[in-house]
């Protein structure tokens, strides 16, 4: 089923936009009232072939099960009333995509060469794929929201797992962290306030908006896309901008607006519910050699306290990090995957890996500079090894959680295929011949 979730899904937003000229069209499934078009499995196949997807078996007809399961999950959606799909979803989710194309064509130009059509034309497509999607995630999420599991349940699942089944679970690594972050001099600030205010009055007489944030703005994921962002709530955006944000007024400019990454103008496109659509232009003050410099000797004198058993790491931490995340906690830092303090070699900040993994239990590491991942800024940092827990098969005592999360899924799935299993009986399903040799996962597609 996790094609189902993934790439099927993931297909269903570029379809519409990727139809070739020479795909003759004709219709080879319908599900109930939804058809599956000859279009659909060649550019499904395609998308995959060009992502370096294989498979053991026929592409075509495992791209046109997952079809056919997705028309399942939509069919039942659009009979529930509590499933909907809003306009101004659809269009945060079609922003969020784009930003995506542009981020990886780099620009606008490059995504309609790729699409061969009007960035217009490419977003009017994506619209009914991308509400399909919504559709049959609700339907999904509801199939199995009340599929539970209990200790003894995962008990009993473990126990009887043959000893191949066991999953190995990665070497883990526990640690602690120190941040500081370079203090920035108030002429640098002034200086990039004077440019956006500058800026600002270039636009007022005129210029465009989407122009300066092309040249000026220094935020990589919106700057290509004229410093657009998609909808967002309150809770998505930092503190500050969202303040400014929803209380902008018509197509009017902010004035220069500090936040967490750094100094913006910004300026309302749209506003939805309680969502805001938004375009800025950010600059961020750089910060000195020198500043650079006492950072890195400030921290690197606390550490030397610290092995010298002056004050403790966690004492530290809590008066001098400027992580807020990991300070309260005595520095420990949190997986935000699993919310735990457990992490995989590939759950680690790269610039953390290359130190942490060569480091001994309970040694204190050099300052190192690297980049904060919530606000982008510089910042140095020392790390302490709490714990490392080499890779090994999984057991209940220390390893419970990862058991359960994994027969949770089992039973979900479970739950999920029974359902398939029961719509395929209830619903009309048509498949041309051209595909009746397929083998399916389900046997009851061609009845």
């Amino acid at each position: 089923m996790k094609k189902i979730l993934g790439a099927i899904l993931l297909n269903l937003l570029v379809l519409g936009s990727m139809a070739q000229d020479k795909v003759i069209d004709q219709i080879v499934a319908i599900v109930g009232g939804n058809i599956i078009l000859k279009s659909d499995i060649e550019n499904a196949t395609i998308s995959q072939q060009a992502q370096g997807i294989t498979t053991e078996g026929d592409m075509k007809c495992e791209v046109l099960e997952d079809y056919l399961i997705n028309k399942l999950l939509v069919a039942e959606a659009e009979m529930d009333t509590l499933i909907t799909v809003t306009p101004s979803q659809v269009n945060n989710q079609m922003d969020q995509q784009m930003q995506m194309y542009l981020q990886h064509f780099g620009t606008e130009s490059a995504v309609e060469a790729y699409f061969n059509k009007p960035i217009a034309q490419v977003k009017s497509e994506m619209q009914e794929a991308i509400r399909e999607q919504s559709l049959a995630q609700q339907m999904r999420s509801k199939i199995v929201e009340n599929v539970t599991v209990t200790p003894s349940e995962v008990r009993y699942y473990f126990r009887n797992l043959d000893k191949e089944q066991i999953p190995t679970i990665p070497t883990q690594y526990e640690y602690g962290q120190i941040t500081m972050q370079p203090q920035i001099e108030l002429e640098e600030q002034n200086r990039v306030k004077a440019k956006l205010r500058e800026i600002k009055k270039r636009i007022e007489n005129g210029s465009s908006f989407e122009a300066m944030a092309v040249i000026y703005s220094e935020d990589p994921g919106s700057a290509k896309d004229g410093g657009r962002l998609p909808y967002m709530g309150r809770a998505q955006l930092d503190q500050e901008y969202a303040a400014t944000a929803f209380n902008l007024k018509g197509d009017k400019i902010s004035n220069v607006v500090q936040s967490a990454f750094g100094y913006h103008i910004i300026q309302l496109i749209d506003k939805q519910g309680g969502k805001v659509a938004t375009r800025h232009i950010l600059m961020k003050p750089k910060v000195s050699v020198e500043a650079r410099e006492e950072a890195y000797n400030r921290l690197d004198s606390l550490a030397t306290l610290i092995r010298k058993n002056e004050i403790g790491f966690e004492q530290a931490a809590t008066m001098f990090s400027y992580d807020k995340n990991s300070r309260n906690n005595g520095g420990l830092a949190i997986n935000p995957n699993t919310m735990s303090s457990k992490f995989a070699v590939e759950e680690l900040d790269g610039d953390i890996s290359k130190v942490i993994t060569k480091m001994n239990l309970n040694e204190i590491s050099q300052p190192f500079e690297t980049i904060d991942p919530e606000n982008q800024q510089t910042v140095y940092k020392i790390v302490k090894l709490t714990n490392k827990i080499d890779a090994h098969k999984a057991d209940l005592q220390n390893d419970y959680q990862v058991l359960a999360d994994l027969y949770l899924a089992k039973k979900k799935e479970d739950v999920l295929q029974k359902w398939i299993a029961e719509q395929q009986a209830q619903t009309y399903i048509r498949i041309d011949n051209t595909y009746a040799n397929c083998n399916f996962k389900f046997d009851n597609w061609i009845k």
